[in-house]
């Protein structure tokens, strides 16, 4: 079976939108749709017909261009039974705990609440790649909207879980600010004022610091570092008010 190909993309004012591609079979999918023109401009660049959009949560700004986009590519629109409806467009929903076939590439669908009570991670353990939405940012995590501290701490330990190698996608580009705030937390940690200087640098060219890896994230994400549920929460309040 061939890898799958990837084409990080920008959307909104600051969200990232991501294609994954099956050179195979032809297949491409959108994880989530922040807006219609920019995943549209991104199936131009690469030349890829967009079959599926696989859904990580509800708020707008990840699902804002999926009725347009299933409208004009009848494409098939994949999101959390937990949420049925509260997502757009749905043509299939899959079960936290469950399963999803992608091209013969199989997704693990993870529940993470915190951010949203029914957000789900598309983990392709065989692929070493995670769609983590809005649940784990490079060197930073969600705000705690509609679950407790304690179900975003939870949801983080899946992360933890993973094999180190596994690349992360998120949703924004958030980056320089939760380095900013990560050496508030930890201004002794080598590794994060080694990574904080290079975040520096891509964002100074304009690129962008997603994806991201857990043994990266581990070695300078805070919340990952926190050890604790408790030590979690007063971190991400930290954060709230940093």
């Amino acid at each position: 079976m061939s890898s799958l190909q990837y084409h990080l993309f920008p959307a909104l004012s600051d969200n990232y939108g991501v294609l994954m591609h099956c050179p195979e079979t032809g297949q491409t999918a959108s994880i989530d749709a922040p807006e219609a023109a920019a995943v549209e401009k991104a199936l131009a660049d690469t030349g890829w017909q967009l079959t599926h959009i696989l859904i990580t949560h509800h708020h707008h700004d990840h699902v804002g261009g999926v009725v347009e986009l299933r409208n004009k590519w009848n494409c098939a629109v994949v999101g959390s039974a937990e949420e049925p409806n509260a997502l757009p467009g749905l043509t299939d929903t899959v079960a936290p705990g469950g399963t999803y076939d992608f091209a013969g590439h199989i997704a693990q669908i993870i529940a993470t609440p915190g951010h949203t009570l029914g957000h789900i991670t598309w983990h392709f353990a065989d692929d070493g790649v995670a769609f983590a939405g809005d649940t784990l940012f490079t060197l930073g995590c969600g705000r705690v909207f509609e679950g407790t501290m304690e179900q975003m701490w939870s949801s983080l330990q899946v992360f933890e879980a993973m094999p180190p190698e596994t690349i992360v996608y998120s949703g924004h580009e958030y980056t320089a600010a939760n380095a900013e705030f990560a050496l508030s937390i930890e201004p002794d940690n080598a590794a994060l004022r080694a990574r904080a200087e290079k975040i520096s640098e891509l964002r100074a060219a304009g690129k962008p610091t997603v994806p991201t890896t857990i043994a990266e994230e581990m070695q300078t994400n805070p919340f990952l570092r926190a050890g604790s549920a408790a030590r979690f929460a007063e971190v991400r309040k930290a954060k709230d008010s940093f």
